[in-house]
């Protein structure tokens, strides 16, 4: 296995957690490719553990949808595939648009205010080319809208997805001919907010969204 992955101690968590959240981080920033074995004992020796919390890791990282097991082959990274993403985004895109057209409702003055300065952040760190640091900042821009909507289930319903759409984020963002029309959606969504205007901020947030799909297709189509 050539990736060199670095456990990150955490006195707080158990180290199953760590282990766990080191090959999560690993799979998501695509350290380690679609289609890679995951190897028990070679993960161990890398990480400096024993194979128990490589193998609980690899368990919960096959509940997310992250790792697959393939019987007499064992565990390796998901694909990306098609049917996965698009089954991914239509959820999205509802859940999202639902989202919208109540912060549209319920969106205070303060939050307008952290949308915009969540978007400068988004455009200064497009300069610096660190796409983990972009995925989070655009995850922000959205954590914003969510809360707006006041809606703790929906909320909920949104995080479990998060980590799913995460990964095709990163996909997205890799492409630095997306950058531009990614800022002009978001300052739209924030010009539709600002009007109470649910109809059009979701037909943005649907066009938003399928974009992505749109970009994240080729490129899974061109590997």
């Amino acid at each position: 296995m050539e990736n060199k992955l670095n456990l990150k101690i955490d006195e707080y968590l158990p180290l199953r957690d760590v282990v766990f959240n080191t090959l999560r981080q690993a799979i998501l920033k695509g350290e380690l490719k679609p289609g890679q074995r995951l190897m028990e004992i070679q993960l161990a020796k890398q990480l400096g553990v024993s194979r128990t919390p490589v193998r609980e890791a690899i368990r919960k990282l096959e509940l997310e949808g992250l790792v697959v097991t393939i019987p007499r082959k064992g565990a390796e990274v998901a694909e990306i595939t098609e049917k996965d993403l698009k089954d991914v985004i239509e959820v999205r895109c509802a859940l999202e648009e639902l989202a919208v057209a109540l912060a549209c409702e319920r969106i205070s003055n303060a939050q307008i205010i952290q949308l915009k300065e969540a978007l400068k952040n988004f455009k200064a760190l497009i300069k610096k080319n660190d796409i983990t640091a972009l995925a989070e900042s655009d995850e922000k821009f959205h954590d914003i809208i969510f809360s707006a909507t006041e809606n703790k289930r929906l909320i909920q319903l949104i995080n479990n997805l998060r980590e799913q759409v995460y990964r095709y984020r990163l996909e997205y963002l890799k492409d630095e001919k997306e950058h531009d029309l990614l800022i002009h959606e978001h300052e739209l969504i924030i010009e539709n907010l600002q009007k109470h205007n649910d109809v059009a901020a979701k037909e943005v947030i649907h066009n938003h969204i399928h974009n992505q799909f749109s970009a994240v297709l080729k490129l899974i189509q061109h590997e």
